[in-house]
């Protein structure tokens, strides 16, 4: 008899090398090596252990660092794309247009050796973060910044978006976003980017596939939805008010509840812990307060009153970093993207490298 899952929930559709997640004990590891040890290490490294199944060598990681920091600029026709944009176009719109453009330039856009699709891979992680603050600073009319070639990939993000080297414990907490936002397993954005790359399509294709996925509200734009509720809020005294409007409505509380885990999202405490020292290195506690706040609520009163399993997810901590990094709303789920593309451009390696194309049946009714 034909078993129907809506949504595929549990569904086993592939094996992969590339990462494992426990729901029920909250563990995530990237090729076998845990979250918390790989925040240890620069998005560089996480990005070649994602791409090549073992983490480099100290050779192998200034090369590789090397070549991802040369190929950080774009190109000034690319920027010219960015400037005919509509202005009220959203920072994914955007993103996704210019890398669609962008492969229009690229040497190896239909060589099918992996060879060509890994340098399209570490083109698209390195150019991301370019493209993401160029947008943000036309917008602003402002001139882009220049890549720095000597800064973290983290740290070289925020000196784009504001002209400004920024501080340690800044650069760092945006470095561990992108390592914890690279990879998680068969995500809606991965599984879409797969089933483009199993079309045989070309590399780009599947991550623009990625792209319009991980756009959605109820995947990558929960970190966006994160903090227009922090500001909806306003104040932490109003947080507990809040929440228990939602849950009496029956809505969502945004960055809590995950299709897979059943307990904390391991990132999800790792970003706690940095929001902690975001507020006491700027003596502001506002959205802390607030943020703990509207975690006490609903563990109380779903989980403990309840029983059910919804606790704080990666978007709801990393939402509340993002606004004390003074990251708008409006780049939320870009920067999500560029963390996610190396963990994107993995999956569609390893596609590409033993493929059969997906297509899964529907039931008639």
């Amino acid at each position: 008899m034909e078993v129907t899952k809506k949504g595929l929930e549990d569904v086993v559709v592939l094996e992969t090398k590339i990462s494992f997640i426990d729901g029920k004990n909250g563990i995530l590891r990237y090729r076998g090596y845990d979250i918390n040890e790989l925040t240890e290490y620069s998005y560089e490294a996480v990005s070649y252990l994602l791409l090549y199944g073992k983490l480099p060598t100290e050779n192998e990681l200034n090369s590789f660092s090397h070549q991802l920091r040369e190929l950080r600029p774009i190109r000034e026709g690319i920027k010219g794309v960015t400037k005919v944009y509509n202005i009220n176009i959203e920072a994914m719109d955007a993103l996704r247009t210019t890398t669609s453009y962008m492969s229009h330039f690229d040497p190896d856009l239909n060589n099918e050796s992996f060879g060509a699709r890994l340098h399209i891979a570490m083109r698209l992680i390195a150019k991301f973060p370019t493209i993401v603050a160029a947008f943000r600073r036309i917008r602003k009319e402002k001139e882009p910044v220049v890549p720095d070639p000597s800064l973290s990939h983290g740290e070289n993000f925020l000196y784009m978006l504001t002209g400004k080297k920024p501080d340690p414990l800044d650069a760092e907490v945006m470095e561990k976003d992108f390592i914890i936002s690279a990879e998680h397993e068969l995500n809606v954005s991965t599984f879409s980017a797969r089933i483009t790359a199993s079309t045989q399509s070309d590399f780009y294709s599947a991550i623009i596939s990625g792209i319009g996925t991980l756009n959605g509200p109820l995947h990558g734009g929960a970190r966006m939805n994160v903090m227009n509720m922090l500001d909806a809020i306003g104040t932490p005294d109003k947080a507990e008010d809040y929440v228990m409007n939602l849950i009496s409505q029956k809505k969502k509380v945004m960055g809590f509840g995950h299709r897979v885990y059943k307990t904390w999202d391991p990132r999800g405490k790792i970003f706690k812990d940095l929001v902690k020292r975001l507020a006491e290195a700027r003596n502001d506690y506002t959205w802390w307060d607030t943020a703990t706040r509207i975690e006490e609520t609903v563990l109380y009163e779903l989980v403990e009153k309840r029983g059910k399993p919804i606790y704080p997810n990666v978007d709801f901590y990393t939402g509340v970093a993002y606004k004390y990094l003074g990251i708008p709303p409006l780049l939320a789920t870009t920067v999500f993207a560029i963390g996610r593309v190396s963990g994107w451009s993995a999956h569609i390696l390893e596609q590409f490298a033993d493929n059969r194309i997906i297509r899964p049946r529907a039931k008639y009714v």
